[in-house]
């Protein structure tokens, strides 16, 4: 009965691993998401910030995906100066300092490397918690084969990275944000615990928690999975994102790839999602709202 299991978790990091490309130049939002936003900047008006944020985005393939969209909100919303470097396939291990070749991430685009260089007033964190083993930094420590020893070492490497972050800021701490992730229908327990990993740290070290996952999750159900949500007034206002207007629902995933946001095929050369994609507007969005109203550190 375990065979299943085990040939998704195979095929899920075949699809994580398949999703990244940190040279794909972030910095110009895709021409396929529009410009009508004057719903949500009403709804982020409240708490913008008296100046123009900067902002560091890091993470694995979800990250990739939403790279550009989140940084059309920031930046529209906030008028945020926005950098991102995400890798595909990584987790939170790989943005440590001092893992010498046992990482996907180079030593340049390390968590503290950029803190130092860019000086960022707020550093996101996106990872949907890589439980196979796929990275070399996590040792070959999986979520199956051990899940004790898996949150455990999750739990050390988010506080290392977060004392790292801290230490590269000095005096001008930049704030994390580390995002929530959606429902996985695999080992849903595994999110939930994860997420909780998160919010734990947040309250240990005054930082925040952005629950993105909330908004790809259907309301009274927020670990059960599912591919198609009933459309939000945004995407009623702007029907490009409701993609079913006629059952008043939208997709957040396509058929194949329960993992990613993207409405477009993952390929060999992957880059940041071209195409509209309400998943990821969404998780963007919240992003973007949190930050809004979270005071630099």
């Amino acid at each position: 009965m375990r065979k299943p299991w085990i040939v998704g978790l195979l095929l899920a990091g075949a699809l994580l691993g398949a999703c990244g490309d940190p040279e794909s130049g972030p910095e110009t939002p895709p021409p396929s998401v529009t410009a009508g936003t004057t719903h949500q900047r009403a709804a982020a008006s409240a708490g913008t910030p008296a100046r123009a944020p900067k902002v560091l985005y890091l993470g694995d393939s979800l990250a990739m995906e939403a790279q550009r969209v989140l940084g059309q909100q920031l930046r529209r919303e906030l008028r945020a100066d926005y950098t991102s470097r995400p890798y595909s396939g990584t987790t939170v291990c790989d943005y440590l300092e001092g893992t010498g070749a046992k990482s996907l991430v180079p030593d340049g685009d390390k968590a503290a490397a950029l803190v130092r260089s860019l000086r960022p007033d707020y550093v996101v964190l996106q990872f949907w918690g890589n439980a196979w083993g796929y990275t070399w930094c996590m040792d070959g420590i999986t979520h199956a084969d051990d899940p004790a020893t898996y949150y455990k070492r999750y739990r050390a490497d988010m506080a290392r990275l977060t004392e790292q972050i801290a230490a590269a800021g000095g005096a001008a701490r930049p704030r994390i944000v580390w995002v929530a992730q959606g429902p996985d229908p695999i080992t849903p327990d595994r999110v939930r615990r994860v997420n909780e990993l998160y919010a734990q740290q947040a309250a240990a070290s005054g930082d925040v928690v952005a629950d993105a996952g909330a908004r790809v999750s259907a309301a009274g159900a927020r670990y059960s999975w599912v591919q198609y949500l009933p459309c939000d007034a945004y995407e009623r206002e702007h029907p490009d994102y409701c993609t079913e207007p006629g059952r008043d629902r939208t997709a957040l995933h396509l058929d194949k790839d329960y993992l990613h946001f993207c409405l477009a095929p993952t390929t060999s050369t992957p880059k940041p999602c071209p195409v509209r994609s309400p998943g990821i507007l969404r998780i963007a969005r919240e992003i973007t709202r949190v930050i809004s109203r979270t005071p630099a550190g």
